[in-house]
């Protein structure tokens, strides 16, 4: 996908605008008719009668009888689309095509709800459809000699011909365009994204590297180690400036609504429940629209850094192994932590990276199986000379009576390296080959060791190192 930024003039911003809202009444009516075909599915009889079923082959089979019975499909969502829209107004806006797009968008939107994903759809509201596209390059949105063609609207896209990304892009066939509209300061900014046949383009520092790399994560750090090196760092730190001006503009936010809409809070300051009429000062939405922009620029630069992480872990490795993480649980422990920064999208991005630029990507459960023995061990609780203790979140350093001390992302990370998939579902953890290679790998690991203070466990835990390296230096002598 290539993203090119669009050269608008005010009177195709206007035309731009009317079709986006035609784009969103649309969407907004499938999306209401697909939930009304969902209810009908969970009050029939098949659906009933596939929920019994012992046999997961029968179920599905009922589920998809149930689903062709009351018209929830794919296709039959994009008919309605297109009735809709040759029925009103709307076609003098939306082609066919685009039309179709926003049925089959409703319809997975229902599908989550059917399949148990999400508890409930979302209409957009006005100003809230960013996004239209088409279902391939010969007719509707069209990508034409470096303009996008709509509907008499020609676009001429913003090209940098020095830019290899670019060029890789442009040099693939088309498939589709999608239109993007991103408010930025308060105004409107359009952009084409060009989804191409092929392989992305490939930086060549960015290059894969050689060897297996151990990965661990937790909601706000990461570690890192291969053969060679071993790195412990935070998801974007430098976000961390930007949680505190947030949050001062939602204390704000909150403050002008309580003083202008009294009659909607309890007198213990919860809001009331039922339908309500908020009111708005002209201040409230300034510092909505200055809020709006914060959430826009830390977005954009969450990607930015998440990318370049992405881009280091590669070059450290071809193969990388790491636990499956749950990060709704995540979300429930550490809500602001994970919103920030987005530890479910670094390994998202790895794994899509890493597989396109032919590596490979392994993620086991969170218990794996020791080689040679019937126990199933977390990596965090196990030791190398095969002691099991676990630990609490708040200790943050693995020591065994052995002689091994190390941080304890770092030690996961490193028996991570030693997880082998030996059936398709069976993983095992090789804690022979663990302990041969830990005298060679442990000055590698304390050196990466104290580069992250802990300063909220200091002297709460008995026998935890206070300085990460310095402190098991001093211990030691």
């Amino acid at each position: 996908m290539c993203e090119l930024p669009l050269r608008v003039s005010p009177a195709q911003e206007k035309v731009l605008l009317a079709r986006l809202e035609a784009a969103r009444q649309l969407y907004n009516a499938c999306l209401g008719e697909a939930v009304k075909r969902v209810k009908l599915i969970q009050q029939s009889r098949l659906w009933q009668k596939a929920w019994k079923a012992g046999d997961r082959d029968l179920r599905n089979a009922l589920i998809r009888e149930a689903c062709s019975k009351h018209g929830f499909t794919d296709a039959a969502l994009q008919h309605y689309a297109v009735e809709i829209r040759r029925s009103c107004w709307i076609r003098d806006h939306l082609d066919v095509h685009v039309a179709q797009k926003l049925g089959t968008r409703a319809y997975r939107a229902a599908q989550r709800v059917l399949s148990g994903q999400a508890r409930k759809v979302r209409f957009k509201g006005k100003n809230q459809m960013d996004t239209v596209e088409g279902k391939s390059n010969e007719a509707g949105i069209r990508w034409r000699d470096g303009c996008v063609v709509w509907k008499g609207l020609i676009l001429p896209a913003v090209i940098d011909p020095e830019d290899p990304v670019v060029r890789h892009a442009l040099s693939c066939r088309v498939k589709y365009v999608r239109l993007v509209r991103r408010k930025v300061n308060g105004r409107n900014r359009f952009y084409a994204q060009l989804i191409c046949e092929g392989a992305p383009y490939q930086k060549p520092e960015n290059a894969l590297g050689e060897g297996v790399v151990g990965i661990d994560a937790g909601p706000s750090t990461i570690a890192r180690v291969n053969d060679k090196e071993a790195v412990l760092s935070r998801f974007c730190e430098e976000l961390a400036e930007k949680e505190a001006e947030i949050r001062r503009l939602q204390r704000k936010l909150d403050r002008s609504l309580r003083a202008n809409n009294p009659e909607n809070y309890n007198p213990d300051g919860t809001v009331k429940k039922g339908p309500k009429q908020w009111k708005k000062t002209k201040t409230y939405l300034k510092t909505q629209a200055r809020l709006a922009e914060i959430w826009r620029k830390l977005s954009a630069h969450r990607r930015s850094l998440i990318g370049r992480m992405v881009n280091e872990t590669l070059r450290m490795g071809n193969v990388f192994k790491f636990e499956k993480l749950s990060y709704r649980a995540l979300q429930r422990m550490f809500g602001k932590s994970v919103n920030t920064r987005a530890p479910g999208m670094f390994f998202r991005e790895l794994a899509r990276k890493a597989e396109s630029a032919g590596g490979k990507v392994l993620e086991f459960p969170t218990r794996v199986k020791v080689k040679g023995r019937d126990t199933h061990v977390g990596l965090s609780s196990f030791c190398i000379c095969g002691e099991r203790r676990k630990k609490s979140l708040s200790e943050r350093w693995h020591i065994c009576s052995c002689g091994v001390r190390c941080q304890r992302d770092l030690y996961s990370a490193y028996l991570a390296r030693f997880v082998e998939q030996i059936g398709q579902n069976d993983f095992e953890l090789d804690a022979g080959s663990a302990a041969r290679q830990w005298l060679g790998q442990e000055p590698v690991l304390q050196a990466a060791s104290g580069r992250i203070p802990n300063p909220r466990v200091l002297g709460k835990v008995a026998q935890q190192p206070r300085k990460g390296t310095e402190g098991v230096a001093a211990e030691e002598g």
